[in-house]
């Protein structure tokens, strides 16, 4: 793979209008800019990220925590895009210099296509197929329709990252072609696992649905991204994401770290600790004499949070730019946050320990989850009823409930359940729960 043909400033599905603008704003940023005003991305302020959503304490939603990676994101690219220019200065009239903004705007979008009440949400979806009452629809219908193999695995191994995929490139009911419109290279650094739902295996991780097979190929052979295998799908990836990933890594467990301080899961002492190792005995006496100016405790916290997350920059910085031939060729393993320095990298996998053991198992935590998957499972035995057999009373009443932009009349069963997925995905925590309660009866419509 090479740089030269790796950033390109085509929009998936306006090829045929492609033109180069005059104006401030480069084609990455108007991404950028596209993604910050859309609907979905906004509905992610009420979406759960980690720990339930606000009561006295403001902790991190999906919204703020993307804001946040794509600000260490842009930092990441633009390290990476100064050093490849040092090394290589003809790249400099290419589009190489834009890398900060291309993975800013990935890490805006990488996101988006997450069901409400975090994880749970995903894994409530997938379930409900493998396990639940989805299970059904493995067999043929009583019409005679029946899905094909791989569009059952990517019912039964759902996954955000494929889901945020077709959302940007999606063509919704009286939607325009192409989805968000977004320019190739933006579209290719967002997918974290550039191979098909049959290739996922028990971690149930993959790029795109059966839907969207077509458009990731086209995408990648724009690019000249490496093709790993033809049937099923896989490529590999495109290098920026590991950029994406990296930013992703570095925020999720700094900030789940400080907003567990913030609800005392940690003490005081405990979050200093676990930031404190990331550094050496020198960097930690400079830190302390710091702690003796500013004595204000989530102040000290913060200023630790931040040390880190540009110590963690540098790191992720270095190893890209140490591994950038095997990145091109497809050949680096792993994620870039694997390969930093030692004490850093035992502090990381400390706070990773930590993390599971009180933050991710809290009480909090499991409750949301639990609920979540109570809330999701309900919403899908009840639409998926009603797209498998429409001509029941009821089924009509939640057909009609259902955005006209939801092709849920499809004629094909596939589409008809992806639209499913597509409504109760696109949901926010609250509109769920709502939902769930009018449909259960327990809440019913002011008068």
């Amino acid at each position: 793979m090479n740089w030269n043909q790796l950033i390109s400033a085509k929009r998936f599905g306006m090829e045929e209008f492609h033109e180069e603008r005059q104006e401030n704003r480069s084609e990455f940023q108007r991404d950028y800019d596209r993604l910050i005003f859309s609907a979905p991305f906004r509905r992610l302020q009420n979406k759960t990220q980690v720990f339930p959503l606000p009561g006295s304490v403001f902790v991190h939603n999906r919204l703020t925590h993307s804001l946040e990676v794509s600000c260490v994101g842009r930092s990441l690219g633009n390290d990476v895009a100064k050093a490849i220019l040092q090394r290589q200065p003809e790249l400099q009239e290419s589009f190489l210099p834009e890398i900060g903004s291309i993975v800013s705007a990935a890490c805006l979008a990488h996101d988006l296509g997450n069901p409400p009440f975090g994880h749970s949400g995903e894994r409530a979806i997938s379930t409900f197929f493998s396990e639940g009452k989805g299970l059904r629809l493995k067999e043929k219908q009583p019409d005679g329709e029946q899905l094909s193999a791989m569009e059952w695995e990517d019912l039964t191994h759902f996954e955000g990252n494929a889901n945020a995929f077709r959302i940007l490139t999606h063509q919704f009911e009286g939607r325009r072609k192409g989805g968000f419109v977004l320019t190739y290279t933006t579209l290719a650094s967002i997918v974290k696992y550039p191979f098909s739902s049959s290739l996922a295996g028990k971690k149930s991780k993959f790029g795109f649905f059966v839907s969207e097979e077509d458009s990731f190929h086209k995408i990648a052979t724009e690019l000249g991204l490496t093709l790993l295998n033809e049937h099923p799908l896989k490529y590999a990836r495109h290098p920026l994401v590991y950029l994406v990933e990296a930013a992703d890594d570095i925020c999720y467990q700094m900030m789940d770290i400080e907003d567990a301080h913030k609800l005392k899961i940690l003490t005081t002492e405990e979050t200093k600790e676990l930031l404190m190792a990331y550094f050496d005995e020198k960097r930690q006496e400079h830190l302390r004499k710091t702690f003796r100016i500013v004595n204000d405790t989530n102040e000290q916290i913060a200023y630790l949070r931040s040390s880190v997350i540009g110590l963690l920059i540098r790191e992720c910085t270095r190893v890209f730019l140490e591994h950038e031939q095997e990145i091109l060729s497809g050949t680096f393993e792993g994620t870039l946050v694997k390969h930093i320095s030692e004490r850093p990298a035992g502090a990381y996998k400390h706070c990773s320990e930590v993390s599971l053991k009180k933050i991710y198992r809290s009480r909090d935590v499991l409750d949301i989850e639990l609920a979540g998957f109570r809330v999701i499972s309900t919403l899908l035995d009840l639409m998926v009823d009603a797209v498998t057999s429409p001509e029941k009373a009821y089924s009509e009443l939640l057909i009609n409930r259902v955005s006209n932009q939801y092709n849920i009349k499809a004629p094909v069963l596939y589409e008809r359940i992806q639209a499913v997925l597509d409504y109760i995905s696109g949901m926010t925590d609250v509109f769920a729960l709502d939902l769930y309660r009018k449909i259960n009866g327990n809440s019913l419509p002011a008068v």
